[in-house]
């Protein structure tokens, strides 16, 4: 177990700060957060070219290190080595919160190894306000960010979240907003949903109804900006109801797929640990040995 005491003088090594930036008007950016970057050593920047006019606006004149995905590997045991030697350094990435759906995880993970003080700046992220503006339950919530590219992965990815109840938060391209929302669709039935795209811009939008709707909606449109989609948790009594399988046992569940729809007995046995939310593995055992 570790305690962090984020404020103690006590250290030897320097601090990492974790600072949002604006994720469209620049005018969400905090008093503190430009304290922050004028203050510390040096700035990690997903981009630099995007992050100088960020400071330039704000008249910062701290260095520039180039920090993101592709080379965290060897940029971020350099930036680890500054701070132990009593360096602050912050992390920031293109817009919103470093970390989420962003770089920054990795470097975090080494400093708190290290016993290295991390301090969060609290700022402008896209998912918070979009669940708070999208008019569905926001007293629990899912932030699953962006969904897997390959279609398979996908659908596999939705079938795991279909039971949630919780409110779920997803982020999305602009060039894969209608592919997602049709396979949201197809997965979850036609649940209420909020898309948001440019937010905090002069051309916010919140576009809310079920996900049918959305998907038309999508597939009509000239598909421009980031999107955050807020899709309702599930229903637990409409989940019940719709257990048409609660009677039959594992083997009879199989075969009602294979009977009634023509699946071959490997896409029966995945459908019916989908189904009741099994490994796949339990239901093919079933099916193979106790049948037998």
């Amino acid at each position: 177990m570790k305690v962090q005491k984020s404020f103690s003088t006590g250290s030897d090594f320097g601090t990492l700060y974790i600072v949002p930036t604006p994720i469209g008007n620049l005018e969400d950016m905090t008093f503190r957060a430009v304290t922050t970057l004028k203050q510390v050593d040096a700035i990690g920047a997903e981009d630099t070219r995007n992050t100088k006019k960020l400071l330039n606006h704000f008249d910062i004149s701290t260095s520039l290190v180039s920090y993101h995905e592709h080379n965290k590997h060897s940029k971020g045991p350099q930036l680890m080595d500054r701070v132990l030697s009593g360096e602050s350094i912050a992390i920031v990435s293109d817009a919103g919160m470093p970390g989420i759906s962003d770089p920054g995880t990795d470097l975090v993970q080494r400093a708190v190894e290290a016993d290295i003080p991390v301090v969060v700046l609290p700022g402008a992220n896209a998912a918070l306000p979009a669940l708070a503006g999208s008019g569905l339950s926001t007293e629990e919530f899912y932030f699953y960010g962006f969904l897997p590219r390959k279609k398979k992965d996908r659908l596999a990815s939705l079938e795991r979240l279909k039971p949630l109840q919780a409110t779920l938060i997803f982020y999305e391209s602009p060039h894969r907003l209608k592919e997602m929302l049709t396979h949201v669709h197809e997965v979850f039935g036609s649940r209420k949903a909020s898309l948001v795209r440019e937010l905090t811009k002069r051309y916010e939008e919140f576009v809310r109804g079920d996900l049918g709707e959305l998907a038309d909606w999508a597939h009509s449109e000239e598909i421009r900006g980031e999107f955050c989609v807020v899709v309702e948790g599930n229903d637990e009594q409409e989940e019940e109801t719709n257990n048409w399988w609660a009677d039959l046992s594992l083997i009879d569940h199989v075969k009602q797929y294979m009977e009634a729809e023509g699946m071959r007995n490997k896409e029966a046995i995945k459908q019916t640990a989908l189904d009741r939310k099994l490994p796949k593995r339990d239901v093919y055992q079933a099916y193979h040995v106790e049948g037998e």
